[in-house]
């Protein structure tokens, strides 16, 4: 791994937080260390307050922010005393961690400080970096990971046995550390978690982190724990893909989103001994909250391994719990036997999320398989990881979706500029959409990871099927429909060639605009107003088959929509 450090871009950079800020986002770009909202950083600095004394402040990652695009106000500064107070206590209950870290804040407005603050105060140093580098974890995650830290980072690091973040942890290293030499220290490996990094330097911090995960990846090389991927991308039912999404929906109790991974990683995976890699645990319990502890295996009797599978989840949890409510028991994600895998979520962002964690595990398990074995935590550590009240308050700022959440639409106008006004609102209203028209300049161009626009002439078959396919693969089914007759011509190729995967969907709708070409197509008022006409018949939900508008004239769409 590569130090991302630029001199010039640091020499501009004035105070300790806008160089907290700049190395967090070096870490941030690098995959391989954290994803999706994982790990955090801290910087010990003085502010003067409104008295005009000086105060020592931690200012520590905030709940809810990314490292990749994380800005100063992301960080909660917190008052370094009352941190380093709360470590000397015997005990600590989550809830009361979190009132008195918001307590302590001199910013009331700034997000929650990170459940590590207490860990990040206690440790000597001016910067701290924590990462869930791949390739420390992949070595921790063996038979003997501890062992082989160990023989890897000598007296460098200080290893801690895996226990719950939070109080728990920093009360932990807090105990073990009160006589140790820190200045000896570059690094804490967290067994099963992570790695800690730190100095008083922000650069020395950061390559700190830089050179103990390169000696990870070394390591790993030197021992043959490397993949040669060479696989052929099998040929998939893009039918039988809908139909899977179909029962995950009803199994989950709402329209979700399926996303079809067929990477190498996920390919490699799912060609292995599945039944034996597959159902052992996430990377670091961290994923839980997203991927659940483990997926699914789905093959030919889908619907049976889905039932299986939701029995199974409420045995794990009946067997764990205390005084805990059951979660949703549907997966999060899924093995296809010898061809790839999915990812289900409310909405797309959800659903890559899982897709990108699991393309990162895959790799890691397979390696550490190589180490002799892969094991993951025991599954009473990672529930009590997946219903801690503090992990799932990272999701439940997500739980409101919007009115279309999961619902999947295709768009194909003979005005593009109507047809784009269609799907723009009904993404905003949270629903996935593809577009398909012959104006889109490329093969499959992506604006955004919910909207695709795919290049498409509907008069050809071929042409229709793999646009089609392409939706599916990146979505999971179809549910609506919108297309238009313009001089006289009607889409049938894609309502023939939707109507199966359309008897699969969700509240399924297919609305055919019989419209004037005529009638002001660039007008913003108008596409706005058949854009809010399709919205508030997909909303309705009495559309169940075809149904043709005349729209020929602004007075038609008001009437119609009054009307509806």
């Amino acid at each position: 791994m590569k130090s991302l450090w630029n001199n010039k871009d640091a020499k501009r950079l004035e105070t300790d937080l806008d160089l907290r800020v700049y190395t967090s986002r070096l870490l941030g770009r690098e995959s391989s260390l954290v994803l999706h909202g994982g790990g955090n950083t801290s910087v010990k600095s003085t502010i003067s307050n409104l008295f005009g004394e000086t105060e020592d402040i931690l200012f520590v990652k905030g709940s809810g922010w990314d490292l990749s695009t994380i800005q100063a106000e992301g960080f909660a500064p917190v008052k370094m005393d009352m941190l380093l107070k709360m470590a000397e206590l015997k005990e600590l209950d989550d809830t009361s961690m979190v009132k008195y870290q918001r307590l302590a804040m001199t910013n009331p407005s700034a997000p929650n400080p990170s459940v590590e603050a207490i860990l990040h105060a206690i440790i000597p140093f001016k910067f701290v970096d924590h990462t869930h580098a791949d390739a420390v974890v992949t070595i921790t995650n063996t038979k003997d990971g501890e062992k082989r830290i160990k023989k890897l980072y000598g007296k460098r690091v200080l290893v801690i046995p895996y226990i719950m973040p939070g109080f728990i942890l920093a009360k932990l290293v807090y105990d073990m550390t009160k006589d140790i030499d820190w200045v000896g220290l570059d690094g804490i490996v967290l067994l099963n978690h992570g790695l800690f990094t730190f100095d008083d330097n922000p650069k020395k911090s950061y390559e700190k982190t830089i050179e103990l995960v390169s000696m990870a990846e070394d390591y790993l090389k030197h021992e043959k724990a490397s993949l040669k991927i060479k696989n052929k991308k099998p040929k998939v039912s893009t039918l039988q893909l809908a139909k899977i999404r179909k029962e995950i929906s009803n199994a989950k109790g709402y329209a979700t989103i399926s996303t079809y991974n067929d990477s190498k990683e996920a390919l490699h995976f799912s060609q292995q001994d599945i039944e034996k890699i597959s159902q052992k645990g996430p990377l670091t319990p961290d994923h839980v909250i997203r991927t659940k502890r483990i997926p699914a295996i789905i093959g030919k009797h889908y619907r049976k391994d889905i039932k299986d599978y939701v029995r199974q989840y409420k045995k794990y949890f009946h067997k764990n719990k205390n005084d805990e409510t059951l979660l949703n028991p549907a997966p999060n994600f899924a093995i296809l036997p010898s061809s790839g895998t999915l990812s289900f979520g409310k909405n797309i962002k959800e659903a890559n999320i899982i897709k990108d964690i699991n393309n990162h595990t895959f790799e890691a398990i397979l390696k550490a398989e190589k180490l002799g074995g892969y094991r993951a935590l025991s599954s009473k550590d990672i529930f009590d990881m997946e219903y801690w009240e503090l992990e799932q308050a990272k999701l439940d700022k997500s739980a409101n979706g919007s009115e279309f959440n999961g619902k999947i639409a295709i768009i194909s106008c003979e005005t593009y500029e109507r047809g784009l006004a269609i799907a723009n609102l009904l993404n905003k209203k949270g629903s996935a959409v593809a577009i398909l028209h012959t104006k889109v300049n490329d093969k499959i161009i992506s604006t955004k990871k919910d909207i695709i626009k795919i290049k498409c002439d509907l008069t050809s078959k071929k042409d229709t099927k793999k646009a089609i396919d392409k939706v599916v693969k990146s979505f999971g089914g179809i549910d609506i429909v919108v297309c238009d007759i313009s001089r006289g011509k009607l889409h049938s190729n894609l309502l023939e060639t939707t109507r199966p995967f359309l008897e699969l969907g969700i509240d399924p709708a297919t609305i055919v605009i019989d419209s004037d070409h005529n009638l002001a197509p660039n007008k913003e008022k108008e596409l706005y107003s058949i854009a809010q006409l399709v919205c508030t018949m997909v909303r309705k939900g009495f559309i169940k088959s075809e149904l043709n508008l005349e729209l020929k004239s602004m007075n038609d769409i008001l009437v119609l929509h009054k009307n509806i």
